[in-house]
């Protein structure tokens, strides 16, 4: 900490020199990726397997209802061949004591970006989905989020080595107790006094204000991916159960037809199949959007390190305020010098000048104080620098795997789409087939539509593979396919 000579007028606080190369950033991303070979998750197997309705009093002694989840946990040992694997441990945890844990994670590491926790109420929700906290499938979509959470928690090179963190998987009952033992409420910080150090920082790290915006940034972008998928799941879902239209017209229309009777009816068959297939792709569309959700909740978590660095930096720049302003009156008591519109010059014009033993009494004093307000300095001087070498490590951590988590997501949902695209012009090429005459003629050209309508079948039942295609070719003649027409 570089401070101004006790005779300047004006001191100005240096904060802690951040400056980190990208050689040592590249040895800390390395140093933390070596340290991932001792990482709970190596250690053991852990899921959350179910989850379960109950019903209880709260803490105003009112009934309510509330879910519970089954954490599964067992040694990740190989098992011999022909063996058993061991029986898992298991416990319930409601989603408050998951709040609680993440919460002990962000006062007790507040350089990492902690992982977030599913929402706890349906955001972005269409019109199909239901906002209800307790309705099965917004419940089964949490039980994901929240395994995703533990997993995230516990591959983590520093969260995972955490004692209370392997008491939330393996202690039902002590958890609580134990965490309450540590004392972290008390380091919570205030709201008013972050929002005085985001507003009142002299001295901004660059670094972190870039961060701290593109976070801003990422937040705006996903919210409104989100909001435009919504959309399009609305239009999307409406169009597809039209189409359910066509199949009751269609089976009407058979009725009164003689030659095309067959093949109306088939159509309106495959026209029902058509406005069902909509529920499964939407729902596992939804699988997509919950991914979203996680790295727009990961923001928060981003602008909370910033904040913490704030108020670090916040509390160096009024340490080292305080510190000039006791050399300025100890400055002044040495010299005798006085400023006439001064609180002490205003008191030496109502009261008289101090005494000789009062003024060195003052200046000891002084001494005193700023000589422990320079060893002040120094710690929360190392304490800044601290705080920026591990935050930074994570930071680059974090921006490596928020990198290939968004690029698979958005890989997955494009190759959903087009196997969805695939599906739907399977489905009318034997939509097609069903107004097709069975003549001698023509049954060649139908027996191409066979290998489609197959794959569309077993597609539909889950008995194809992923890695499995059918070519379909298309009809030769008069009856050729629709892309040809």
């Amino acid at each position: 900490m570089m401070m101004a000579d006790s005779g300047s007028s004006e001191e100005v606080a240096v904060i802690c020199n951040t400056d980190i190369t990208s050689a040592e950033s590249e040895n800390n991303i390395i140093n933390t990726m070596v340290e991932r070979g001792t990482v709970l998750l190596r250690k053991m197997e852990i899921s959350v397997a179910e989850a379960d309705k109950r019903t209880g009093k709260n803490t105003v002694n009112m009934q309510e209802t509330y879910t519970v989840y089954l954490i599964e946990t067992r040694p990740a040992e190989s098992v011999p061949e022909g063996g058993t694997p061991a029986a898992p441990d298991t416990l319930w945890r409601r989603y408050s004591e998951f709040e609680l844990l993440r919460t002990y994670l962000l006062v007790t590491y507040p350089y990492i970006i902690i992982p977030p926790l599913p929402e706890k109420r349906a955001e972005f929700v269409w019109h199909k989905l239901s906002a209800d906290n307790l309705d099965p499938d917004f419940v089964e979509r949490r039980r994901v989020g929240l395994e995703n959470f533990l997993l995230r928690v516990a591959s983590h090179p520093v969260l995972s080595n955490d004692k209370i963190v392997f008491l939330f998987l393996t202690e039902e009952k002590g958890w609580r107790d134990a965490v309450q033992e540590t004392g972290f409420q008390d380091k919570v910080d205030s709201r008013l006094k972050s929002l005085s150090a985001m507003l009142r920082v002299k001295n901004p790290d660059k670094r972190f204000m870039g961060l701290k915006h593109y976070s801003d940034e990422l937040n705006t972008i996903i919210l409104q991916l989100l909001r435009v998928r919504a959309r399009v799941a609305d239009r999307v879902y409406g169009v597809y159960k039209v189409h359910g239209n066509y199949g009751r017209v269609f089976s009407e229309w058979s009725a009164i037809e003689k030659e095309m009777g067959d093949g109306l009816q088939s159509a309106g068959h495959h026209m029902d199949t058509y406005a069902a297939a909509i529920d499964d792709i939407l729902e596992e569309e939804e699988h997509y959007a919950d991914q979203l959700k996680e790295y727009l909740f990961y923001t928060d978590s981003v602008r909370s390190v910033c904040r913490k660095h704030e108020l670090i930096q916040y509390e160096l720049e009024m340490a080292a305020q305080d510190l000039t302003y006791k050399k300025q009156q100890k400055e002044e008591l040495a010299t005798g010098a006085v400023r006439i519109f001064s609180l002490k010059g205003m008191t030496s014009k109502l009261f008289g000048q101090e005494s000789q033993e009062q003024r060195e009494g003052r200046i000891a004093a002084l001494e005193q104080s700023i000589q422990e307000g320079e060893e002040a300095i120094k710690e929360k001087d190392a304490e800044c620098q601290e705080f920026v070498q591990k935050a930074w490590t994570d930071i680059e951590r974090f921006k490596e795997q928020k990198d290939k988590d968004l690029r698979e997501a958005l890989i997955s949902y494009a190759i959903m789409q087009i196997s969805m695209c695939k599906k739907v012009r399977t489905l009318f090429l034997f939509l097609q087939s069903s107004f097709v005459p069975v003549h001698a003629s023509h049954a060649s050209n139908v027996s191409h539509l066979l290998p489609c309508v197959l794959s569309f079948r077993e597609s539909r039942c889950g008995l194809m593979p992923k890695s499995a295609s059918t070519k379909c070719e298309p009809l030769k003649g008069p009856n050729r396919t629709l892309d040809q027409k």
